[in-house]
């Protein structure tokens, strides 16, 4: 019964806090250096109209972050109504004092696995000793040791860890979360995933989005396994959950080019949205093959090739960077400020898992990505929100414009410029979601 008493205050908490939204449906912010994300208005104009869907932006596009110096945000519901200087407040509203603090879209973390069961302290701690991931793989360790504890793992326990991960993230900002399956290999552990990650949704303010990711690792014989994936997984997975996104990721030894292109053609004939890891180490010519299938986004890249990287940002498919595996793992970044001089439409992600990337903070992303990557910190805010959204399809959050989803953070901070500067604590204040004060 050892810590019941916090768990039970922290629930009664959410229920007086959700109760206290219940009663006041208009939240507004004043006094805020506001980052739209979105053109900015002319002095003393207020925004009151509705905006087009919001899309990924490209290139030189990704610095203009829209900021007002110092306006106010109404939202009323789950949406967003006004934007602008001295905004009245409707009868019954909360009203926040943002004193110059800088308001901004909340994160979207558009690529992670923090569905997961164990941990990986024991490999960690070899790995510090001087053996390599690849090693432990071959030992039947790394991502095995995870797909093993997830399949002894019941479906209530994933959803329950997954729940604490997500609450976590939401205390750092991150309000739109998109969870990967492909630790279970099998269909059952498949789908028990998947259904976790459901049932830990529907119990989330924040907003989660589930991928299916069917090309993962490889137990036994290559061509039996991926066969069977393709033939035998995929229909079972998108009869249950219609409409879900489909991953692969593309390694040499276990899921080539080939049994990836296969997989992706198969969903895509099913009207399924389609992603694609690749290029962790070096070029594998999986990028031309995901632009071929009109693949939603391509992720890692670390090794892709100078010619890929200007293929793709040629495409409308999203670069999906993750600077925060190259720093747990002691890899190369991608080159993801030459990736955007080049034109290209570029989001951030943590990948947060237990064995490459067990990190969340998205302000974290954000500081090793204006270090390592080659971004300036506008273009990694932009890479955080509306980009990252795009990823999931999402074209009603990532700005802060009239119409959109009232997903919204304010910083500790008057200047933005501290989210790249800073790193190690945690820049968020407040967290609204869908309208509701949540942190």
């Amino acid at each position: 019964m050892r810590g019941r008493p916090d768990a039970l205050r922290v629930t009664l908490l959410r229920e007086v806090r959700d109760l206290g939204n219940t009663f006041s449906m208009s939240l507004l912010i004043r006094n805020a250096r506001v980052l739209t994300l979105a053109p900015p208005l002319p002095p003393g104009t207020l925004s009151t109209a509705p905006t087009a869907p919001a899309r990924a932006r490209a290139g030189v596009a990704m610095r203009e972050l829209g900021i007002i110096p110092r306006g106010d945000v109404l939202m009323e519901g789950d949406k967003i109504t006004a934007i602008g200087p001295g905004l009245a407040a409707p009868d019954g509203a909360v009203v926040l004092d943002a004193d110059g603090r800088v308001v901004m879209p909340g994160f979207v973390d558009c690529h992670t696995h923090a569905c997961w069961a164990g941990d990986r302290l024991d490999e960690w701690d070899k790995i510090l000793a001087g053996a390599s991931l690849s090693e432990l793989t071959k030992q039947g360790g790394g991502i095995h040791t995870t797909v093993r504890a997830v399949r002894d793992a019941t479906r209530k326990q994933l959803a329950a860890w997954l729940r604490t991960r997500l609450d976590a993230m939401l205390r750092g900002g991150t309000t739109t979360v998109e969870v990967k399956s492909g630790y279970g290999l099998t269909l059952d552990a498949e789908l028990k995933m998947l259904h976790a990650i459901q049932r830990a949704a529907a119990e989330w303010p924040g907003t989660v989005v589930p991928t299916a990711l069917l090309g993962h690792a490889i137990e036994g014989d290559v061509a039996a396994c991926t066969r069977n994936t393709v033939r035998e997984v995929l229909p079972a997975i998108w009869h249950e959950f219609p409409g879900i996104a489909v991953e692969a990721s593309c390694e040499e030894h276990t899921w080539p080019v080939e049994a990836c292109v296969r997989l992706l053609e198969r969903a895509r004939k099913h009207g399924l949205p389609i992603s694609m890891q690749t290029d962790r180490e070096k070029p594998l010519g999986m990028i031309p093959e995901a632009l071929a299938l009109h693949a939603r986004s391509v992720s890692h890249l670390e090794g892709a090739s100078k010619a890929d990287l200007l293929t793709l940002a040629a495409s409308d498919t999203i670069a999906v960077m993750l600077p925060g595996r190259s720093f747990h793992t002691g890899g190369r970044y991608a080159r993801a400020g030459a990736f955007v001089d080049s034109g290209g439409r570029l989001a951030l992600a943590s990948n947060y898992n237990p064995g490459t990337a067990p990190a969340h903070s998205m302000p974290f992303v954000i500081a090793l990505a204006v270090r390592h990557c080659g971004l300036t910190l506008a273009e990694a805010i932009t890479a955080t929100t509306v980009n990252a959204a795009a990823v999931l399809g999402l074209s009603d959050r990532g700005t802060i414009e009239v119409g959109r989803r009232a997903d919204i953070i304010l910083l500790h901070h008057t200047d933005e410029r501290a989210l790249g500067y800073e790193f190690g604590g945690n820049p968020v204040d407040i967290v609204i979601s869908g309208g509701r004060r949540i942190v």
